[in-house]
């Protein structure tokens, strides 16, 4: 299910979206809100749709996004102006912002032995989604002479078959994936309050925020010191980048593996300080060899904080705040990768330029791994629930 419903939502922007803006005559400075509007709800609705999960069952949440994946892609075939395409994106954005914590907190609640392992493997193909979207998406734009409708309803068979396989899936687990709680929004009120209170909770969040502060970044930048500083041609920097993400896919249940074996705190600590490093060494670097190393090995250290993570932060709650503590982490890291392009642009402003870019990156990475080791010292001084 995550791999159609995460292909879905991602071939719907890339490579598609800026085109399809441009061609509505979207004016240049409203591109970004185009850009954005999918994100927005990700900040605003994963704590709450993970929190309902708790209080009325994850079957309900997960199917709610299901349909959204599956009904929004053939909302874009009435799209006729910038401001409609930026209503769509929006509602689109609910469908991811509600799906992938609650379907953590499920995972995290059917295997409470395995969370690492399962919640990488759900991880890892919503990766392989991810990853393929852009090829497929280019193809069928080249192969219809850019038929920006029958690309839209290639999204749609994709979001469709994601809520379909939900109706099977969810419905055969119903027992095992509904949560038997009794219904209370002031319950759910006093769980966020014990996340905010819970200092493990905010180390682990302020931990993921960071990464994908720094993931959002150099996937951004990191292009632009490849074409503009070493003087790679696209291919070169397709390959080199291309092979961060296959790092990431393959490496992340085999750590998750290795974390439910001999715990969390020592994989989030060491893949921290092994980014910091690898990112310090990018602007010293211009051989290809070399850099396409340094690319896997910050893929395989960003997988090996990444499979910690969220199975460490729902071992810090209760039972019954799981969804919670999963939709207070997704929130945490739609804001890191939100703000981390938009951050370090100013600092690439600077005369420092990539050196002070990657440097500061890797500063943060320190910064996040002593708050999170504070924390956890810490992390009993809580409130009841």
């Amino acid at each position: 299910m995550g791999a159609f419903a995460i292909l879905s939502s991602t071939m719907s922007k890339n490579p598609v979206l800026k085109p399809f803006a441009t061609s509505l005559g979207t004016p240049d400075d409203l591109l970004g809100v185009v850009a954005s509007a999918s994100t927005i709800p990700g900040i605003l609705i994963s704590l709450p749709a993970a929190s309902l999960s708790d209080v009325f069952g994850r079957r309900k949440v997960l199917l709610v996004s299901a349909f959204i994946f599956a009904s929004a892609p053939f909302l874009y075939l009435g799209v006729n102006s910038w401001w409609t395409l930026a209503l769509v994106r929006f509602y689109h954005g609910f469908a991811t912002a509600m799906f992938v914590p609650v379907a953590e907190a499920s995972l995290a609640v059917l295997y409470p032995n395995k969370r690492g392992e399962r919640i990488s493997i759900f991880n890892s193909a919503t990766a392989v989604g991810r990853a393929l979207a852009p090829f497929l998406g280019a193809y069928i734009l080249f192969s219809t002479s850019q038929s920006y409708n029958t690309l839209y309803l290639a999204v749609g068979v994709a979001g469709v078959t994601a809520f379909v396989i939900a109706l099977l899936f969810l419905a055969e687990n119903r027992n095992n994936i509904q949560q038997q709680t009794q219904p209370s929004t002031r319950k759910m009120f006093s769980g966020w309050l014990y996340l905010i209170r819970n200092g493990g909770v905010l180390g682990v969040s302020f931990v993921q925020a960071i990464q994908y502060f720094a993931y959002g970044s150099v996937e951004f930048f990191l292009v632009g010191y490849l074409q503009d500083v070493v003087g790679l041609d696209i291919f070169s920097v397709g390959v080199i980048t291309g092979s961060q993400i296959v790092a990431l896919v393959i490496a992340r249940p085999l750590i998750g593996r290795v974390s439910d074996k001999f715990g969390r705190t020592k994989p989030i600590i060491i893949g921290a300080v092994v980014s910091c490093l690898l990112l310090v060494a990018i602007p010293f670097v211009t051989q290809f060899p070399l850099l396409l190393l340094l690319s896997i090995g910050y893929g395989v250290s960003f997988a090996t904080v990444l499979s910690s993570t969220s199975p460490l932060i729902s071992e810090l709650v209760p039972a019954t705040l799981v969804g919670a503590s999963m939709g207070f982490l997704s929130t945490w890291m739609d804001i890191g990768q939100t703000l981390g392009p938009i951050v370090c642009g100013v600092i690439f402003a600077t005369s420092l330029r990539y050196l002070g870019l990657f440097l500061s990156l890797s500063v943060l990475l320190v910064v996040s791994v002593v708050v999170f080791a504070f924390s956890l010292r810490h992390r009993n001084r809580t409130v009841k629930v």
